[in-house]
């Protein structure tokens, strides 16, 4: 094919109309077929390779595959590449490579043809994604439900069977829902045994990735692209076996309160997770955890580990699905069992301490000091039977944090405040992060208070928005005070001004 011939219609006319009429009949052929063999037929035609670059996902679809990357790149920076020809596509760019030999003319016809059609496939699929969602946020509602055999039934995946939840919020979160649509591609057809659904619910996007066992981390990198881009927070929850999706979408509620413009995802297993707690020697710190906790029930346990990690009783309805009330109402009964006042800041912090506790080992051998502390009692005051006093949270065993590890971390925490700052910041901590009491008891202006605040967030490198983070500043702050921290010690100059010490 001469470089002349097929591009002048003066000097071959018909022959050049009837070789273009010959590619569309071949794009149309292939485009009835799917997305993949339409973008194959188009690089076969241009006889060099042909990529659908999509900003979220990546390469969409690529022939060959080793070009997909060369694709991305192009369609970022088309000012780099002019040798490529570019066609905006359903919301993707196409990007055609011609070999040197192909006329002009004809790339441009077939990349005009293809994004053409790719534009035609789009919309038949936007015509069917209404129907699909709706379908989507039907099965993750029934395995939420606890109806995991019949979802797998119908999702055809006898594999299926671990999740991996995202719970995504933000403004934009209608389109966000759509681009990440389009860029997972869903289909309730199992693909090496994952299969991805997603659907909107109460004001978020929940994104559950059902697979066997383990993910490839393909739909955690289109989250994170996606979070960047639209401006979204997600908690991410799992992999955990199927029948624990409910565990698995509450947790990843509770990991959504963490997230921050500078961190959009966070995964659960990340929230909470203390540097102090691998500073506690284990023995005693296991054995105090599981005295405390033995009055409650795992599922005890998940509610009361969702609520201190969101940090208010209504985060925490959200995060389980359940009414404000009813999280209040089991609150309170949980604090009758557990003989303490969870509304105290220092109980709570202890608490939070003893739900991160690792799971004790099972010992090799009978370790009568061990049973004897935790099962009987008899032995030993720090285990009485029967539920445990108020005492068991309200302070710690010692040993506990009265160590030089867990000093040297709280100095590093907490050390180098200025007086008022660190009087402040405990008072605020003590009225669990509400401004106005706090203000009213330091005797400040909300204003000030919210000032100091910002001062010791960056003192202390830390996002005081999280409720794990505070807990443990109110720890390392009680590990480390030499006096009271009393409001009434608060430096002033007269009136409510304060002076530097």
């Amino acid at each position: 094919m001469s470089s002349t011939g097929t591009t002048d219609h003066g000097a071959t006319g018909p022959r050049g109309a009837r070789h273009e009429q010959d590619a569309a009949d071949r794009l149309l052929r292939a485009a009835t077929r799917s997305g993949a063999h339409l973008i194959a037929e188009a690089a076969s035609l241009v006889q060099g390779w042909a990529v659908l670059a999509d900003p979220i996902a990546g390469a969409v679809y690529s022939t060959p595959a080793a070009a997909a990357a060369d694709g991305v790149h192009a369609a970022a920076a088309p000012r780099e590449h002019p040798h490529c020809t570019q066609r905006p596509a359903a919301g993707a760019v196409l990007v055609l490579a011609a070999a040197p030999t192909v006329p002009p003319g004809h790339a441009c016809h077939v990349a005009t043809t293809t994004a053409a059609l790719l534009e035609v496939r789009g919309q038949r699929a936007a015509e069917l994604r209404g129907e699909q969602m709706r379908l989507h946020t039907t099965l993750i509602r029934l395995l939420l439900a606890g109806h995991t055999a019949a979802v797998t039934e119908t999702l055809g995946g006898n594999r299926l069977t671990h999740v991996t939840v995202y719970r995504l919020s933000g403004v934009d979160l209608p389109t966000a829902h759509e681009v990440l649509w389009r860029a997972v591609r869903p289909s309730l057809a199992p693909y090496a045994d994952a299969c991805t659904l997603m659907g909107r619910r109460d004001g978020e996007l929940v994104v559950a990735e059902l697979h066997h066992g383990g993910d490839d981390g393909r739909i955690l990198r289109l989250v994170s692209r996606l979070s960047e881009r639209h401006h979204l927070l997600a908690g991410m929850a799992g992999p955990l076996p199927l029948a624990e999706m409910p565990t698995a979408h509450s947790d990843a509620a509770a990991a959504r309160h963490s997230a921050t413009p500078d961190r959009r995802v966070v995964p659960a297993d990340a929230v909470g997770a203390s540097r102090l707690t691998p500073l506690l020697p284990t023995a005693p710190y296991t054995r105090w955890a599981g005295s405390v906790l033995r009055p409650l029930s795992p599922a005890h346990q998940h509610l009361l580990l969702v609520w201190l990690r969101t940090g208010s009783k209504p985060r925490a309805a959200a995060a389980l699905g359940l009414s404000a009330g009813t999280v209040r109402a089991r609150i309170r009964d949980l604090s009758r069992l557990l003989g303490a006042d969870l509304e105290d800041a220092t109980v709570r912090a202890h608490l939070l301490l003893a739900l991160r506790a690792p799971a004790p080992a099972p010992a090799p051998d009978d370790d009568d000091d061990s049973d004897s502390s935790i099962n009987t009692g008899s032995h030993s005051g720090s285990s009485p039977p029967g539920p445990p006093g108020p005492a068991r949270l309200e302070s710690l065993p010692d040993g506990l944090l009265d160590t030089e590890a867990v000093r040297t971390w709280a100095n590093g925490l907490v050390g180098g405040l200025e007086p008022h700052l660190r009087i402040a910041l405990a008072c605020w901590l003590r009225h669990h992060a509400r401004t106005a009491p706090a203000a009213a008891e330091l005797h400040v202006h909300r204003t000030t208070l919210a000032g100091w605040l910002t001062q010791c967030a960056e003192h202390l490198a830390r996002n005081l928005a999280d409720a794990t983070v505070r807990a443990e500043i109110h720890l390392a702050l009680r590990a480390t005070r030499t006096g009271p921290d009393d409001p009434a010690a608060l430096p002033r100059r007269g009136g409510r001004t304060y002076r530097r010490l």
